[in-house]
């Protein structure tokens, strides 16, 4: 069986930046088994497989680990795909995904991605993440991922994780998104998942699904600027809009190929 492959950096201008996902084209699906092989053998944050439907494209999402339920930077690497490489006489493709029907749009130079809202609500923290980290939140919330929340960037930006404690609590499917007020930015963040392969993930479009609407009621405003300040970093324009979120990001194709399965 012969597939095509891309790899796609989004939330990205050029290569080497922003989060790397493979997109996989199927003409039917395979077993899950296969699929997560496949998922390990290109080794990035996430591939995503794509089937299309008429005019529609059943997406799934798999990290090198498990089958997620939703992966924002995978979804826009999958609209990068389809506008600019199957069809490009369209300028914007609906998916069908676990997490319901998610639209990516051309934007100008950017895409638009329509996502659910995932307000976070107040929680607390397990003491094995608290352990885990080097400085602690002064306030926590939870949607899918756990949000903890710092007075400053650089306290995100400095924060250590000890990945041996880190490890003893599992979030399956989510993770940890640590936040915190910008300096050139309305909010930074990084994000870490226990017990997966890659332990923090570059951009992390799902968590700006919780991370867009508790800033947004925080700071008081409808469109934010947001950076992902991991090493290779990303930036993400936000907005809220009758109960979704709206993420705004630019994605490049770093490569195009087959695979033999």
């Amino acid at each position: 069986m012969n597939c095509s492959l891309y790899q796609v950096d989004a939330f990205a201008k050029h290569v080497f930046s922003g989060n790397s996902a493979c997109v996989v084209l199927l003409s039917h699906w395979i077993s899950d088994s296969l699929l997560m092989n496949i998922a390990k053998e290109n080794a990035v944050a996430e591939t995503a497989f794509l089937i299309r439907e008429e005019e529609e494209y059943h997406l799934r999402w798999f990290t090198p680990d498990i089958e997620i339920d939703l992966c924002g930077h995978a979804t826009l690497a999958a609209g990068h795909v389809v506008l600019q490489h199957l069809q490009p006489e369209r300028n914007a493709v609906q998916f069908r995904t676990v997490s319901g029907a998610l639209e990516v749009q051309q934007h100008g130079n950017m895409y638009r991605m329509d996502l659910p809202n995932r307000r976070p609500e107040s929680a607390t923290l397990p003491s094995a993440i608290a352990e885990a980290l080097s400085i602690q939140p002064i306030e926590v919330f939870k949607a899918r991922d756990y949000v903890l929340v710092y007075a400053e960037e650089s306290d995100v930006a400095n924060l250590l994780i000890n990945r041996a404690l880190f490890d003893r609590i599992n979030l399956d499917p989510g993770g940890v998104a640590v936040t915190a007020p910008g300096t050139n930015y309305d909010f930074v963040s990084r994000f870490f998942t226990p017990q997966a392969t890659i332990l923090e993930d570059p951009v992390t479009g799902s968590a700006h699904c919780s991370l867009a609407p508790f800033w947004s009621e925080r700071l008081n405003k409808q469109s934010l600027e947001a950076k992902q300040i991991s090493e290779r970093g990303g930036e993400i324009r936000c907005e809220l809009e009758e109960g979704r979120v709206l993420l705004f990001g630019n994605a490049v194709t770093y490569a195009e190929g087959h695979i033999q399965i």
